[in-house]
């Protein structure tokens, strides 16, 4: 009997479009990748792979690993490196663009969906600055992780296919070794992508822009002569969505810039970001964010600054009445996902008026006791009892817990399905920084296996994995005080 060949297609066979690059020089630069030495394929996501309907078993390839590292290219790539600019911190920055990224090309897949390859650390480009434009394992570790840990929490993300180390000594904070990571989205165009054009007075760029990402990713918003207005309502909505699921989730970014902002409501551009372990309201999870501007309890509000920062941007486009209109929807938006989101952990179903209340008083205690964001939903999924250990006894949680209780028996559900339920929201497992340090230890030591069992437990971050439960703790004492910056 003959066996049948592997399904998917080898790299060679890829599709590939360029519609980014084509957009022309205003847009981006073209610029061939500089590999790094000595590279070794440390981390590889199956999943994210499909994606691209990659052939299983590509990624043994020398091939692959040379594409990883920069060192090769597929035929049909045209690599360009991206123009934008953006709001650092809350001042307009001039152009940034992508200093240490590159655009490899849009894959077209059999459902004929288009997803863009984007090769970070991959050396110089135009927009570099005063950078070396390449990344080190430390950072590449933590994107790749990080983003298929967002991904299998439900949340709007980019996507990591792959990481390469090498050789190269590079110098941030102390002297590391060059890593790449091919990164998967439908398009990395940005809030700075437009803001850009706007403060050069470039408005027929704007607009090309705007029809460019309407045409191939808002088509819902039709047209007409409102259809800008269409696509800014779209993208505000998705963007107060999305802070919404990084509260829920205990998420802090750690650097909200407007250039790390994307146009399609997507998680983006890894650094400094931490997971909430004790609850902490104002955490700072970037320790050059001095003045604290993404503090954890600012992000939703900073979500909305961006937004009247991209309305600007788009000032030519759509009149200002509009603009405003759909910046004031920005904050109903938020709090109707956030609450939804907040009844689903509680387990509950149906609103009603005094959710947020409930919420309220629930934040008030975890952040006053100091508990474990992640550890006391996880264990409100189980039973009241284990929740009530972690918050503490005493007349004001024994007050909130009979709250809860006669909310859960006004909607006379079956209990055990109400808690299978929860624990498929409220995960077991997030990606702490000294969980990440540990795989990050790991791999500058040249061990990648790691990673690789970090993966798994993160596809599956509402499942138990026993043999990892140290991985839910605190972190031990070799990596308490741990802190990210910038260049993380």
């Amino acid at each position: 009997m003959a066996i049948a060949p592997p399904r998917g297609r080898t790299l060679e066979e890829l599709r590939f479009a360029n519609s980014f690059a084509e957009l022309g020089d205003a847009f981006s630069e073209r610029r061939t990748p500089t590999g790094i030495p000595g590279a070794r394929l440390v981390a590889f996501s199956q999943e994210a792979a499909q994606l691209l309907d990659l052939r299983p078993r590509e990624e043994r390839r020398d091939a692959f690993r040379d594409l990883v590292a920069g060192n090769a290219i597929v035929r049909g790539m045209e690599p360009v490196a991206a123009r934008y600019g953006g709001h650092q911190f809350g001042v307009w920055a001039g152009q940034l663009g992508d200093g240490r990224a590159i655009l490899l090309g849009e894959v077209r897949t059999d459902a004929e969906t288009p997803v863009e390859m984007q090769l970070k650390g991959g050396g110089l480009t135009a927009f570099s600055r005063m950078g070396d434009g390449r990344a080190v394992i430390r950072s590449t570790v933590r994107e790749f992780l990080a983003s298929e840990a967002i991904h299998h929490l439900g949340i709007p993300t980019t996507r990591a296919l792959a990481m390469a180390a090498g050789d190269e000594p590079v110098l941030r904070e102390r002297v590391e070794r060059a890593a790449t990571l091919i990164r998967l989205a439908p398009s990395f165009v940005r809030f700075g992508s437009f803001e850009i054009f706007h403060y050069r007075n470039q408005q027929t760029d704007v607009r090309t822009l705007a029809d460019y990402v309407i045409d191939r990713f808002y088509p819902e918003s039709g047209g007409d002569a409102d259809r800008y207005a269409r696509f800014f309502a779209s993208v505000v909505a998705r963007t107060a969505r999305l802070m919404a699921e990084w509260q829920a989730v205990g998420f802090a970014h750690g650097v909200m810039n407007t250039d790390n902002f994307s146009i399609l409501g997507l998680t983006l551009d890894y650094g400094p970001y931490g997971f909430m372990e004790t609850y902490e309201p104002g955490l700072i999870c970037n320790h050059t964010d001095e003045g604290g501007r993404y503090a954890f309890d600012k992000q939703p509000t900073i979500g909305l600054w961006n937004c009247y920062a991209l309305a600007e941007a788009l000032s030519s486009l759509i009149p200002e009445a509009d603009r405003q209109t759909v910046l004031q929807g920005y904050a109903e938006i938020y709090r109707t996902h956030f609450l939804a989101l907040m009844r689903r952990k509680l387990g509950l179903g149906a609103a009603q008026d005094d959710d947020a209340d409930l919420a309220l008083a629930l934040f008030t205690m975890l952040e006053g006791r100091r508990v474990d964001w992640t550890r006391f939903w996880r264990a409100l999924s189980h039973d009241d009892d284990a929740a009530l250990a972690l918050l503490g006894e005493d007349a004001t949680s024994r007050d909130w817990f009979a709250r809860l209780a006669d909310r859960v028996a006004a909607q006379q559900g079956d209990d055990a399905e109400r808690r299978r339920a929860m624990r498929a929201v409220n995960p077991k497992f997030v990606l702490r920084n000294w969980v990440a340090q540990v795989a990050i230890d790991a791999v500058e030591g040249g061990d990648d296996s790691v990673v690789a069992t970090m993966l798994d437990v993160l596809r599956t971050p509402f499942d138990e994995h026993p043999a990892h439960e140290a991985w839910t703790q605190p972190a031990p004492a070799q990596y308490a005080g741990l802190e990210v910056s910038c260049s993380s």
